[in-house]
């Protein structure tokens, strides 16, 4: 079953699927955020990250990059005891660690979103190998929800979803790509 089927009036999965899912973003909290949920998501159902996104939101300083950058272990003990959150090492490992590395493309690319842009458009194939060079808990799953999320990659909606016409209002970045490379 297609999210566009099972999402719409969901009290938890619509306004996610409406408004975010497929829709371009540049800001690095939201960047930093989707990053960190998908990460997080690994083994889990979505419904319970968007569950527990107010306490992701609390817990990592509302995404703010040097802040989660600056973590030392006092926050690291103080995430791994969150319970509102997912208290796994290695995720939370990860998204301090993450935070650290989308610092660095501000140096290396000007930003997250930067960087993205620099290397779209990529296959599908290519862009894991990326995400697992550059950040840490990125595997093919994730690296791939991640991108079609943010619309680098296409495929977050059927084309026939209401939603679908307002992603292409967007012109997000799969769309400024022949359509053929993504045949």
């Amino acid at each position: 079953m297609h999210y566009c089927d099972s999402a719409p009036g969901h009290p938890d999965h619509g306004p996610y699927h409406d408004t975010e899912y497929g829709f371009p973003a540049r800001d690095e909290a939201i960047l930093f955020e989707r990053l960190v949920l998908e990460i997080n998501q690994a083994g889990l159902s979505w419904l319970t990250i968007l569950r527990k996104r107010p306490a992701f939101t609390e817990a990592y300083d509302r995404f703010d990059v040097d802040t989660v950058a600056g973590y030392g272990e006092d926050q690291r003990a103080r995430l791994l005891a969150d319970a509102g959150i997912i208290r796994n090492k290695l995720k939370v490992n990860a998204a301090i660690e993450n935070a650290r590395r989308i610092r660095d493309l501000r140096e290396s690319h000007g930003g997250f979103a930067d960087w993205l842009d620099a290397h779209h458009p990529l296959p599908k194939e290519d862009w894991v190998k990326l995400f697992k060079k550059t950040f840490l808990f990125t595997g093919g799953e994730i690296t791939d929800e991640f991108l079609m999320s943010l619309g680098y990659l296409p495929g977050a909606h059927r084309p026939d979803c209401p939603i679908q016409r307002l992603i292409i209002d967007a012109n997000p970045p799969w769309m400024q790509v022949d359509s053929e490379f993504w045949a």
